[in-house]
């Protein structure tokens, strides 16, 4: 019904920046919340920010000041801004959404595929 397809991951240096993309595409009449969690190597998943369809905020303590989450509704899309960049910020990095799929409220829940991000010099 619904597929999210994240971007943007990669290699970059401490103190660096990256830019994850997650768009949504197929039976979308509306799309409520969205978010950005992680999954590092022997750790559990973990939020790292998520965004309501008001624009509403939260994020991850560890996160906060360094990340920025966003969306675009046109595009069906969330954004999240990494800056600062810390090894301890590697991970493979989801994105979720919950979908109205048609007028009759009927929604989705789901994941991606994953992007890695690895912070390394």
């Amino acid at each position: 019904q619904v597929q999210l397809v994240e971007s943007g991951g990669g290699l970059v240096q401490p103190g660096g920046s990256l830019r994850l993309s997650c768009a949504a595409s197929g039976s979308i009449f509306s799309i409520y919340a969205m978010g950005w969690y992680r999954q590092a190597p022997g750790k559990q998943r973990e939020v790292v920010a998520a965004i309501s369809k008001g624009d509403i905020t939260n994020y991850a303590d560890s996160v906060k000041g360094r990340f920025t989450i966003s969306r675009d509704n046109a595009k069906s899309t969330v954004y999240l801004q990494m800056n600062g960049l810390k090894p301890e910020d590697t991970a493979v990095y989801y994105c979720d959404a919950e979908v109205q799929t048609d007028p009759n409220g009927s929604t989705w829940y789901g994941w991606g595929q994953g992007t890695q991000v690895t912070v390394s010099s």
